[in-house]
């Protein structure tokens, strides 16, 4: 076979460019790429570089071995070299001739490490420069082709080789909250699009993007129009680790606690309580407090700090300054690997969401009912972790989602048992409630389903059974062969609201289920 490398690189044609790469590299395929270059400074460099369409990693071959061999003067110094090239770069097939190196090297190599590092250094660099022309003359070769191949490859760079870092980060691509999905974007042109003043790059890593989108600790990223990079491989995370900044911009993840935006992008909290579901008023800062204090005397072992937070608005809280979950998964398996299976997860900085209805609950039935408040409050810590992608083993939560799903099931009959009810499933999350009397017609059907949601009604019914369960004060006639007055009825669920305590209008409610009766009941009521 001819000395491909010794040739002017445009006199060299496809075809021979084609059997000299099968040659070298033992491969069938057609070479995606080559780069056939010579140089002068600051060492004489004639080097053929190919690669392949794609990589053996990927198959479960092995870890592929350097594909790079190192002539001098057409004189093979060593076949397959560590040295030529980094070793994120072992995808590379091809040949490097120098005339300044030494026939003899392979025995002189101690004496010459500063000549080969200096080669080494030089076809790095133009390797990286050759890719860098490809990403902006053709890219959508380079993202839909090669990255799409290699692109681990050059994680892996940044994690190895620092010192081309920043030019290698100039070549990652990702997809954001702003683009659509399966396309990718650079770290420039994230840049580019960033609004003036800030000097942040966020990013959250995540399974895929639909669990990106919707965890919680993009809530507030959404809300404030701040766009984030969405990270899938568990390498990115490690990838943004080592790099940390980007053109003298940090890069933070999303699950940090010290995340604040400008004041400015504070004037739509207006907008968040419009558009917020709760249907109880938030917290105080002491209840608040409080609620903190509790949570970390009853889970000691899980939590090392508990505190509010203004970034959730739809989720009831989350965990932060926690270790990734990539990390989590590493040392996990190292551990295994040991023959240590069981590595608990760290105590965690829980924020909760004062104004939520979960974290209202829990605080009003911490001293009602200390056990089911526990059981909560206990499951809401085991979802922030699952959403932080580092609970170990979702299996020990069955347990107590079993007892919460006995506890609505109970609840639900409940309901019909005290207010002689038929409870059914109806649209929108509401339940259907109808009151039967000593005939079916119409006229004594009564439907709520539009006035109390399943989580109105439940709590509604609690409280209720509660207190005249404990009183033993009021035995209403509810026998299924008597006809129940709509109003008697009401006037026992607002009087029942009232004495409970709760912050919810009587008088709103009275008013909404009244709407419920049939033209006579209006008509003798008036």
């Amino acid at each position: 076979m001819e000395a491909v490398w010794a040739m002017e690189p445009n006199s060299v044609s496809e075809e021979t460019h084609t059997q000299f790469y099968k040659f070298i590299a033992n491969a069938f395929d057609e070479p995606f790429l080559r780069l056939h270059f010579r140089a002068d400074a600051p060492i004489d460099i004639k080097a053929l570089f190919y690669v392949p369409s794609f990589h053996q990693e990927k198959m479960g071959m092995g870890r592929m071995e350097p594909g790079v061999s190192l002539y001098s003067r057409k004189v093979l110094i060593e076949a397959k070299s560590n040295d030529i090239l980094p070793e994120w770069l072992r995808f590379v097939k091809g040949v490097v001739d120098s005339e300044d190196l030494p026939l003899s090297i392979s025995r002189e190599k101690p004496q010459d490490t500063a000549l080969i590092r200096k080669l080494k250094k030089a076809l790095t660099r133009k390797f990286i420069s050759h890719l860098t022309t490809m990403a902006k003359k053709e890219p959508a070769k380079y993202k839909d082709e090669f990255y799409k191949e290699y692109g681990y490859f050059l994680k892996e760079g940044i994690c190895q080789d620092h010192e081309f870092q920043e030019s290698l980060a100039k070549l990652l691509y990702f997809e954001t909250s702003k683009t659509m999905a399966g396309e990718i974007t650079s770290l420039e042109e994230y840049i580019a699009r960033m609004e003036p003043g800030q000097d942040t790059i966020y990013y959250l890593c995540a399974p895929n993007r639909k669990l990106a989108s919707d965890s919680p600790y993009m809530e507030a990223f959404d809300k404030h129009n701040k766009e984030v990079l969405f990270l899938f491989s568990a390498m990115d995370d490690f990838v943004m680790n080592n790099l940390v900044t980007f053109e003298n911009r940090k890069l933070v993840s999303c699950e940090k606690s010290d995340i604040s935006f400008d004041k400015k992008d504070e004037d739509n909290d207006d907008d968040k309580d419009k558009s917020s579901t709760s249907t109880l008023p938030p917290l105080s800062n002491d209840q608040a407090e409080e609620l903190c204090h509790w949570f970390q005397e009853a889970f000691s072992n899980r939590i090392k700090k508990c505190k509010t937070t203004t970034r959730l608005q739809s989720s009831p809280a989350f965990v932060t300054d926690h270790e990734s979950s990539a990390l989590r998964n590493m040392m996990r398996m190292v551990a295994t690997e040991d023959g240590h299976s069981d590595h608990p997860v760290q105590k965690q900085t829980l924020e909760i969401n004062p104004s939520h209805d979960i974290i209202t609950g829990i605080y009003y039935l911490k001293d009602r009912e200390p056990k089911l408040a526990k059981t909560c409050a206990e499951q809401v810590i085991d979802n922030c972790l699952v959403a932080a992608g580092i609970l170990d083993d979702g299996r020990t939560m069955l347990p107590r989602l079993n007892d919460l799903l006995m506890c609505v099931l109970k609840g639900a009959k409940a309901l019909d048992d005290v207010t002689g009810t038929t409870t059914t499933p109806a649209k929108d999350g509401h339940r259907e409630a109808v009151i039967t009397g000593d005939n079916d017609s119409e006229e004594n059907t009564q439907n709520i389903g539009d006035v109390m949601t399943d989580e109105e009604t439940d709590e509604m019914l609690r409280d209720m059974m509660q207190k005249k369960m404990e009183n033993k004060d009021w035995e209403p006639s509810m026998d299924k062969d008597q006809n129940i007055h709509p109003d008697e009825l009401i006037e026992k669920i607002k009087q029942d609201i009232v004495d409970g305590g709760h912050q919810v209008d009587p008088q709103e409610l009275f008013e909404n289920l009244k709407k419920t009766q049939t033209p006579s009941d209006q008509q003798e009521s008036k």
